[in-house]
């Protein structure tokens, strides 16, 4: 028992010796190297480094230096070259050995080969197999393993001490934390040494870290506390004692009694009381007996038994023999580890390690076993005091039986009965004897404290065998001292040799120069010789035609004769027109006044229309507004007629002019010619000079007879273009009239149709429960539908000539008034939509509805839903006839899904191409249903299809529900319809049109109301056409039936909002005002209210699936803000939350959700000055108000349910309001699905379900995607993998290693795609889009099927798959067979892990046709709306400059009111932060007269990194330096005096991440560092004579690349890691350096990964790696701190150049391609500069440029230059060099905000790998706020 109660204090040492039993099998193979300035060993780079030096100078017979073998290969003992083996990861080799330097792409080894540890790959296969972290569990962002490697396909990870689990996904026993969380980690229990000592771990919850077992009469959450009735020191003394308080409380720590005991009463002479006392006390004192036993029993029941110790022991003991196994393979495997000259060395070297090692390793093994030792004491002290304890406890027991015979005398008791209540006693102690855990127990713990001995013993045996091994030390000491001189010398003989080489290749140089300077002259030479004789063969050739010259002439006169004929007609002709042209002017402005005046007239009738009308005035309403419609097509119909009118005799015009203008130019080129041939003629033909001055007299005259027609030209075009522009300036002024006429007509009529909803329930009401006014209702009714019908015939009228409209020119101030109309005809749609009224049907009606829904939504998944009642007039007829319901599907009847009444069943019919499938619905025939409506849904997901039916009560809440399902034989999976070829019938069908045989039925009688199809409301009155309905009145539904709609709920599709006018009506705003209202919502972002009053504004929104709520009442500070910023409440969740927003006294405004208190923020005394409030959205015109649209982050609709909203407790009904647009009533589960998933790349969704996967298996999904790779569905049985994935754009099945692979490999086009596949014992087979691969199934095994079983699946990726990555796009409507649950889709919004995965929405696009044609020939036309024309001045070529200056910034305003962030982050004072790159730093001009005889700079820094440049400055040469830099952690101090080098070092690390003051002293020969006052470091070396001199500039945080190698380690040559400020020089501050590089004020605050460019301006240049040619694809993620600023530039010498950049918060790409400027530009919705990340990609293929910004696309098309040829000119991100620059660019400010994810082609950019960082960037640090 002893040696249990000491395992915990023995396991550290057992701990210990597995780890060195690890380390030295893990280490073999490596070599330990000394570090000569007395730091620790070096990293395994520079180990290879030594290496290769040390083999390099040993060997005597080594080649000339001068003939050194090219990169890739080395020279080998012999003299020749071989190549490197280095497996493709380095280019480096050391001579002799072929020793790779410098390996790449995280590997390491001598050849590179191998991983290193926190890695995982196959080096040798290459890309994409190489080192990629341990996904343990996740890769980078969580990575808790030591190492890793791959067994049996699955990753295998070997944890941190802290960590446990396959990929160390929890934690080890002993600790708490949850390492799936990203930023946890896991801790060390706390108990406070209160837990149970027999336990090796204390034992606490692995998550919360919650002590489970207080021991010592203590508790807590860390058992920090004594147990009620204790009272002491927990934590400490550990010393909690029993309250004396006789049964009362006491206080915990000093055990003052909380309450007096209660008095007893006086005891009397009676006997009786006495009796009593004593029977009382006889039972305390058994009953403390029994509690006392208790304690002692749970105690000895608690301590282990031993097996795990005896475990423990055993593993112990064999890791002590394979330690020393391993340390003797140590010592051989040095030995034996090189036969070269260098063995001597790197034997030496690995000695002293070795022996500095175990050095450490013994002290500590001296000092944990002296521990055990204390410890192993201590617990046989605790075992005494047991043993003691239960002495005592004997003792009481013996008291007791005293007393109990002193019982008996005193009273008097016959032996009777002393003997039986002495046999009970007797029989509870035998009870007591016999219990084993007391003997067992004793008698382990006895064995297992003499194993303890055991182990103490062979633990000194080992200390002995340590010291005798630590006694060698200073034998091995000398020896490596005899080394290390022989290594001088060397190194001194390796120098000069280095130093002829460089003489060598000098001299080589300029020889080489000189024999290019003689070939050069010698081909200038011949050049010219060349030229001469070619002058001279062109000169005789132009001597024989001379007297062709005056034949030319002649004949060029002629023409242009020719040409004043002609111009003269033309000249007559375009007279003629401008006299026509000029009549049209008179009756234009006429009819167009007319026009206005009539319009002025209706529009004063629609105004008294709609105040004439009732509370019940729908009809006429609908119909008024049916008329306005009307009338709006006429006069926008003769607007067109008078538009086209005026654009054809403008066109007419424009023709002539564009004629004549033809000809001017044609004869301007033909002056041309003939003077440049006379001018040649005139210059070489001397010999025939009479002649050529004749014919240049002639010449002469042409021109000038030539300028004098083109003047007389110009003054008619002139007169032509004034003329044309008055009459279309006044066209247009009249059009603009009758269009804002119109407009003014439609906003009428939004607020007619918009109380169409509140009037239709109330409507439906009354018809309820009015009965004498039905002849009414019919009337009402039948004048409604002629009135819809009459709209609905309208409206595509309307739309047609708005379009035909909108494309004449010039329309740009037409086209915003086109464009508000055919918003508010969408929203008459949008109610129309919403009208929850059936139709009564009677067997000849038809309705054609128009479904509104993406016909392309409906390829693999369709769900609709509808309520259903039949007539049933005659009760004799026992079930009704064969009926037609609804067809939809194409007019071709190839594809369709439809509903009838066969045989008395409700059946679903449906056809994928191949060939009907019927379910009957035969549980519940028709002719038993009930006198009213029933819920109908069908559905169909891939080839699956199912009829649902729901049958109310209206006495109860009871539903009956019945079901049917079926599926599709074959392989037809999609519902492929056209929107142009769709129809979608109700009712019945046109007699034109031919219905199927199997729907081919009379027509429907009853009652039918279509309530959603897929995720969208619809409504039959909704319609595009309608034939026979009946005038009758509808049939009335009970709308709180069925159990989805029995509470009132509102149903937002985000299109329209309610608005309470005058609230005030129904509450004051008081002293306390308060909204409440509940939503259910799946959407991320929407507007949930909104009040506006002037420039003062209320907005509660959310954002991302969290509240925002901004307001603002005239404050002088601005708006306020308050958000969910703790993230206590997710709204999206798609369940209903109770919000309420509560301001208190005018100055108070708290925000709670479900009534617990998320925030609150206090503001200026002020009441809340508002009348009306818009609940779930706004008018455009109000959400685009320039009060409100600069401070709104949501300008989108809500979408989802509402219920419950009150204004100080009053409820509101909203679809009474006045006010409300676009609403519905009730909350359709359908529309709070989630179906569709958007992944991001770092992705993905999970969830578990019984599913079998190798034995019979199918599932399906759609996917849209831009991205050629990733994962789209992964599972795991075991080691068998099951997955979907996109491999360069194919579809790959993989099942247990067998792949089926889709033909077509163009899947990533942007369109939508559907999957299924499908697993039996025989077959795998895989259809994409109907198209079918399958293969044997080979991999299956009869005997491996197992029990189907509860699985884990993943879409679009995995955090345990490390072979794929993750998907990038759209994933929906996705099925799969299960065993416990029929086929259905899968409703995300379930799914219990969703990581980063968007379920609302798909911003997916499809590209521009242009990038997947071939490019078309001779097109220098930009087609299509998006492209935008720029200037035409082609940019002239402009060199890149060899020495780039850092611009003049331009005026940056401090902070961007439409920004969520300002544009600098809050940063300390004069602090910077540098690291990120190797070559971080501020470089300094300025040094003081007397640097060089003394200076003194203090500085401060912070840091976490071991090494790092702090100061350096030197001379050219380097050969006088100063420097201070960290080394291990240490600060170091070092300067040469031209001799010798002084090097002043810290003892204590100063790498805490804490601020330091460090100054640092020269005097002479003397220097001093002082670390934060308190520790002072001098040190001084001998004076010499050489004067100490140093030049500018000094640098700060690093060095420019190529300094300071020759004078201090590598790693300490690298830039510092941290933050520097307060930079002082002999006591005077140093600000403004020459130059930066990378370094930005130091933030405070939280930051995540990316690159940030700060406001004081940047860039980054790109390496050469990287270059933008004809095609290309760039694709990265910015988070804006300005609307403005350049995101990338790119420019060649020839002036071609490409720009992509902000300009407020539009996103423009501009080219320029050889042959002119073209652009293209994309405005968002959502801003840019919203404080989340947004994607951005550029895509170009030749003169096709495509532009992406989150999911919106817009492409240019420019012209096609056929000499474009690819360049590698450098790529310039974030900004841009003032002389790169284009005149034409709309902004030149730099990008301010964080850059990430940066790809080129795919490639990934590595922007600390660039070719230069210029200016204040933070590479790989992004502040987060």
């Amino acid at each position: 028992m002893a040696l249990i109660l000491a395992w915990p204090l023995a396991f550290p040492l057992f701990f210990f010796l597995g780890y060195v039993s690890l380390s030295s099998a893990s280490a073999e193979g490596n070599i330990f190297h000394f570090d000569t300035e007395g730091s620790s060993a070096v990293g395994s780079q520079e180990d290879t480094l030594i290496r290769g030096q040390q083999q390099s100078i040993s060997f005597g017979t080594w080649a000339d230096f001068a003939e050194r073998c090219q990169e890739g290969f080395f020279r080998t003992f012999s003299g020749e070259c071989s190549p490197c083996d280095c497996n493709n990861n380095a280019y480096k080799c050391l001579d002799g050995s072929g020793v790779c330097l410098d390996c790449q792409r995280n590997t390491t080894g001598d050849h590179c080969e191998q991983c290193p540890d926190g890695y995982l790959g196959d080096v040798t296969r290459g890309v994409p197999s190489f080192c990629q972290p341990c996904p343990c569990p996740f890769p980078l962002v969580a990575n808790f393993a030591v190492s890793c490697y791959r067994k049996n396909g699955v990753v295998r990870c070997m944890c941190k001490e802290n960590y446990a689990g396959p990929n160390c996904e929890r934690c080890a026993p002993g600790y708490y934390g949850n390492p799936l969380v990203i930023g946890s980690s896991c801790k060390k229990c706390d108990c406070s040494g209160n837990s149970d000592p027999n336990l090796i771990f204390e034992d606490c919850d692995d998550v919360t870290g919650q002590c489970r077992n207080c021991l010592r009469n203590t508790t807590g959450f860390n058992c920090e506390l004594c147990a009620p009735g204790y009272y002491g020191d927990a934590r400490n003394a550990k010393n909690c004692k029993a309250c004396n308080c006789r049964g009362g409380p006491c206080d915990r720590r000093t055990g003052q009694c909380l309450a007096e005991p209660p008095v007893l009463p006086p005891v009397t002479a009676c006997p009786e009381i006495i009796c009593d006392k004593c029977i009382s006390d006889l039972t305390d004192d058994i009953d403390l007996a029994v509690q006392s036993i208790d304690e002692s029993k749970a105690t000895v029941q608690s301590i282990s038994t031993g097996a795990a110790v005896h475990r423990h022991l055993n593993n112990l003991n064999s890791t002590t023999f394979v330690l020393k196994a391993k340390l003797s393979e140590k010592d051989n495997h040095s030995v034996l580890r090189k036969s070269q000259v260098d063995n001597a060395t790197n034997e030496m070297t690995e000695l002293l390690k070795a022996i500095h090692i175990l050095d450490e390793k013994g002290n500590q093994e001296s000092s944990k076993g002296q521990l055990i030792q204390k410890e192993t004491m201590k617990t046989i002290d605790q075992a005494n005091i047991l043993v003691e304890a239960l002495g005592n406890m004997i003792d009481n027991i013996q008291e007791i039986s005293s007393k109990v015979e002193y019982y008996g005398i005193e009273h008097d008791l016959r032996p009777e009965d002393i003997i039986q209540k002495l046999k009970a006693a007797e029989e509870m102690l035998k009870d007591i004897r016999s219990r084993k855990p007391f003997a067992i127990q004793m008698q382990l713990a006895y064995e297992e404290s003499d194993a303890a001995q055991e182990l103490l013993i062979q633990a000194e045996k080992w200390r002995q065998t340590h010291n005798e091994t630590r006694s060698l030390i200073p034998v091995v000491l000398d020896q490596l001292g005899e080394h290390n001189t022989k290594l001088a010398d060397l190194q001194e003989a390796l120098d000069q040799a280095v130093d002829y080489i460089k003489n060598t290749e000098a001299i080589k140089k300029e020889s080489t120069a000189k024999l290019q300077e003689q070939e050069k002259q010698q081909e200038i030479l011949e050049a010219q010789i060349n030229t001469v004789n070619s002058t001279l063969l062109v000169a005789r050739d132009i001597l024989d035609i001379p007297q062709q010259i005056n034949f030319e002439l002649t004949e060029a006169i002629k023409n242009a004769s020719g040409f004043y004929a002609e111009i003269d007609g033309a000249k007559i002709q375009l007279q003629d027109k401008l006299a026509n042209l000029s009549r049209f002017d008179d009756d234009l402005v006429q009819r167009a006044t007319e026009y206005a005046q009539e319009l002025r007239v209706l529009a004063d009738q629609l105004d008294r229309t709609l105040h004439g009308v009732d509370t019940n005035g729908l009809v006429q309403k609908a119909l008024n507004a049916s008329n306005v419609h009307e009338n709006i097509i006429n006069y926008i119909h003769e607007a067109n007629q008078t538009s086209v009118l005026a654009l054809n005799t403008t066109e007419w015009v424009s023709d002539a002019v564009v004629g004549i203008d033809t000809q001017i130019t044609y004869h301007k080129e033909e002056s041309k010619k003939v003077l440049n041939q006379a001018s040649k003629q005139e210059q070489t033909a001397h010999t025939n000079y009479l002649a050529v001055a004749d014919t240049g007299h002639r010449v002469n005259g042409t021109l000038a007879r030539k300028n004098n027609l083109k003047a007389h030209l110009l003054k008619v075009i002139s007169k032509l273009q004034m003329s044309e522009q008055d009459n279309a300036r006044q066209r247009l002024d009249q059009l603009k009239v009758i269009t804002s006429q119109a407009l003014n007509t439609a906003a009428a009529i939004t607020h007619t149709t918009g109380p169409m909803a509140e009037n239709l329930a109330k409507w439906s009401q009354d018809l309820k429960n009015v009965k004498p006014a039905r002849a009414a209702y019919e009337r009402a009714t039948v004048t409604t539908r002629d009135t819809v019908k009459s709209l609905t015939e309208v409206l595509p009228q309307l739309l047609d000539k708005l379009r035909t409209v909108e494309q004449k020119w010039p329309a740009n101030n037409v086209s915003a008034s086109i464009q508000r109309v055919r918003e508010l005809i969408a929203q008459t749609r949008s109610v129309a939509s919403k009208v929850q009224v059936s139709m009564s049907f009677e067997g000849q009606s038809v309705v054609e509805v128009n479904p509104q829904t993406n016909m392309e939504d409906l390829k693999a998944f369709t769900s609709l839903s509808l309520y259903m009642m039949l007539h049933k007039d005659n009760p004799e007829l026992a079930a009704p006839q064969d009926q037609f319901i609804l067809y939809l599907g194409s007019k071709n009847t190839k594809n369709y899904l439809g509903l009838a009444i066969k045989n008395n069943n409700l059946v679903y019919i449906y056809n994928l191409g191949g060939g009907d499938v019927e379910i009957p619905l035969d549980s519940k025939p028709v002719s038993s249903w009930p006198a009213y409506f029933s819920l109908v849904k069908i559905e169909r997901i891939g080839k699956h299809g199912k009829v649902f039916l729901t049958v109310p009560s209206l006495r109860s809440t009871a539903e009956e529900k019945f079901i049917k399902k079926e599926e599709v034989p074959g392989d037809d999976a999609l519902l492929n319809l056209e929107p142009k070829n769709a129809v979608f019938y109700v009712g019945g069908v046109p007699p034109d049109f031919k219905l199927p045989p199997s729907l081919d039925l009379p027509g429907f009688t009853g009652c039918l109301e279509l309530a959603t199809l897929n995720d969208d409301v619809i409504s039959l009155y909704n319609f595009k056409n309608i034939y026979n309905i009946p005038k009758s009145v509808p049939c009335a539904r009970n709308k709180l039936a069925f159990t989805q709609s029995r509470a009132v709920n509102y149903f937002f599709d985000g299109s329209g909002y309610a608005l309470v006018r005058q609230i005030e009506r129904r509450g004051k705003f008081g002293l306390v005002t308060r909204f409440d209202v509940e939503v259910r919502t799946p959407t991320h972002n929407g507007l949930l209210l909104l009040m506006v009053n002037g420039s003062m504004f209320f907005s509660l929104e959310m954002q991302n699936g969290y509240l925002y709520l901004q307001y603002d009442f005239g404050f002088s500070s601005g708006p306020v803000i308050l958000e969910d910023s703790l993230k206590k409440a997710l709204i999206n969740d798609a369940k209903f939350h109770e919000i309420s927003v509560i301001y208190h006294n005018s100055k108070k405004m708290i925000l709670l959700v479900d009534r617990r208190h998320i925030k609150s923020v206090e503001n200026e005394k002020q009441s809340m000055p508002f009348t009306d409030v818009y609940i779930g959205g706004a008018p455009t015109e109000i959400l685009k108000s320039s009060s409100v649209s600069s401070h709104l982050a949501i300008s989108t609709g809500f979408r989802g349910c509402m219920k419950g909203f009150q204004f100080q407790k009053k409820d509101f009904n909203l679809l009474e309001e006045p006010g409300t647009l676009g609403i519905g009533y009730g909350c359709p589960e359908e529309s709070l699905m989630s179906r569709k998933a958007y992944f991001n790349g770092e992705s993905y969704i999970s969830s578990s379900q019984k599913i079998s996967l190798f034995h019979g298996f199918e599932g399906g999904f759609n996917f849209r995607t831009l991205q050629p790779n990733g994962l789209l569905f992964y599972c795991t049985e075991g080691s068998d993998v099951f997955s979907i994935s996109l491999e360069k754009g194919a579809v790959v099945l993989n099942a247990k290693g067998i792949k089926v692979q889709a033909e077509d490999r163009s899947y990533n086009d942007g369109k939508a795609h559907f999957v299924i596949t499908s697993v039996s014992p025989e077959r795998l087979e895989l259809l994409v889009d109907e198209k079918k691969q399958s293969t044997d199934n080979s991999a299956y095994d009869e005997s491996e099927e197992k029990p189907v079983s509860t699985k884990k699946f993943y879409f679009g990726g995995s955090p345990i798959s490390a072979e794929f990555a993750n998907f990038t796009g759209c994933i929906s409507n996705a099925y799969f067979t299960r065993l416990d649950r029929d086929v259905e889709v899968e409703d995300f919004q379930r799914y219990p892990e969703k990581v980063q995965a968007s379920l609302y929405g798909c911003p997916v696009e499809s590209p521009p046709a242009a990038l997947f044609h071939k490019k078309r020939k001779n097109s220098s036309k930009s087609k299509g709306s998006h492209n935008k024309r720029v200037g035409k001045d082609n940019v002239g070529p402009s060199q890149f400059p060899l020495n780039i200056k850092k611009k003049d910034k331009e005026q940056i305003v401090q902070g961007d009111s439409h920004c969520h962030f300002s544009s600098s982050p809050k940063a300390s004072e004069h602090m910077y932060l540098f690291g990120g790159t190797a070559n971080s730093r501020q470089e300094f001009d300025y040094l003081p007269k007397d640097f060089s005889e003394r200076s003194q700079f203090s500085v401060s820094l912070k840091t976490h990194s071991s090494h790092g440049m702090i100061f350096y400055v030197s001379d050219q040469e380097e050969e006088h330096f100063m420097t201070l830099f960290i080394a291990h952690g240490r600060l170091v101090f070092m300067f040469d005096n031209g001799y010798r080098k002084l090097r002043i070092r810290s003892q204590e690390k100063y790498n805490d991440d804490q601020w330091h003051n460090v100054m640092f002293v020269r005097e002479k020969n003397t220097g001093r560092l002082v670390i934060d006052g308190l520790r002072v470091l001098e040190d001084s070396v001998p004076s010499f004579d050489k004067a100490w001199q140093v030049t500018r500039p000094f640098y700060i945080g690093g060095v420019a690349p190529g300094k300071a190698a020759k004078n201090i380690q590598i790693n300490s040559v690298y830039s510092f890691s941290g933050c520097l400020g307060s930079l002082q020089l002999n006591g005077r501050p140093v600000t403004s350096p020459s130059q930066t590089f990378s370094v930005t004020p130091c933030f405070e605050g939280p930051s995540e990964e990316g690159t940030y460019f700060s406001s004081e301006g940047g860039y980054i240049i790109l390496d050469e790696s990287f270059s933008l040619g004809l095609k290309f694809e760039v694709v990265f993620e910015i988070r804006p701190r300005s609307s403005s600023g350049i995101l990338m530039h790119a420019h060649s010498v020839n002036g071609e150049f490409l720009n992509v950049h902000m300009k407020q918060g539009q996103v423009i790409v501009k080219l320029n391609n050889g042959i002119k400027d073209f652009s293209t530009s994309v405005t968002p919705k959502q801003k840019l500069c919203d404080g989340r990340w947004h994607r951005i990609a550029v895509i170009r293929d030749a003169n096709v440029v495509q532009l992406d910004v989150d999911s919106e696309v817009n492409h240019v098309v420019g012209p096609l230059n056929p000499r474009a040829i690819d360049h590698r000119e450098p790529v310039f991100v974030g900004g841009v060099p003032e002389s790169l620059l284009t005149f034409s660019l709309t902004t030149r400010n730099s990008f301010t905000g964080c850059i990430r994810n940066f790809m080129i082609d795919e490639r990934p950019v590595s922007f600390s790998k660039a070719a230069l960082v210029s200016g204040a960037v933070s590479i790989n640090i992004c502040p987060a706020t």
